[in-house]
């Protein structure tokens, strides 16, 4: 059986709750605040990074060697999507999350097997 690290669990955790406050954020407060919160680059960005959180916690718990560059670009779109949600204001859980999650993510897409 495939054996996870602590610190490949703890980036799963990272990645699932940035998943849930992304896709949460965007589809609620995003589109009932309006204004910047739906600005097309801002949403589809949220909207994309729940994706990716999602499938590199996926490729983690399946055991694939190549979780590495789901991780890198997960990282990669978790910082832009923090800075976006700085940059729009009011969206401090989610800045937090993004970067929690870019964080593990960028430890593991550096990580050796």
């Amino acid at each position: 059986m495939h054996q996870i690290s602590q610190e490949m669990q703890q980036c799963i955790q990272n990645c699932l709750a940035c998943h849930k406050t992304c896709l949460q954020r965007a589809m609620n407060h995003c589109l009932e605040t309006g204004g910047k919160h739906t600005e097309p680059a801002h949403f589809r960005l949220m909207i994309n990074c729940a994706e990716i959180c999602q499938t590199s916690a996926n490729f983690m718990l399946s055991g694939s060697d190549l979780h590495r560059l789901t991780c890198g670009v997960c990282a990669e779109v978790c910082q832009r999507c923090a800075d976006d949600c700085e940059r729009v204001g009011d969206m401090e859980e989610c800045v937090q999350a993004c970067q929690r999650c870019a964080a593990s993510c960028r430890q593991m897409a550096g990580a050796a097997s």
